[in-house]
């Protein structure tokens, strides 16, 4: 997907699920679900996630970079060549964003 179209689709996300940017975490990674699901402790099930494949590296990175300029939680500089998927997820006392 292009930077243009992962853009869209997690803002359109996020502002179906709720919780305004403050309330969400974006990142990069190369293995989405894995990032989701164990590290951050999303739920699967009944979280509010979403991921999106990105055409490179490069386009992951500026979709994130983006996102995060809305004001959702979450760092830049993660990951190599290899990360190209853009997540996010709606923050919960359950989740872990130290992650």
């Amino acid at each position: 997907m292009t930077v243009v179209e992962i853009v869209r689709d997690i803002r359109a996300h996020i502002n179906k699920c709720g919780a305004g940017p403050y309330g969400w975490y974006v990142g990069i990674a190369a293995d989405p679900k894995d990032r989701l699901f164990n590290d951050h402790q999303v739920s699967e099930r009944n979280g509010a996630w979403i991921h999106r494949p990105a055409n490179s590296s490069a386009s992951a990175r500026k979709a994130e970079k983006q996102l995060l300029e809305d004001g959702h939680e979450g760092g830049s500089g993660g990951g190599d060549e290899n990360t190209t998927h853009v997540y996010a997820y709606k923050i919960t006392a359950s989740t872990d964003e130290n992650a």
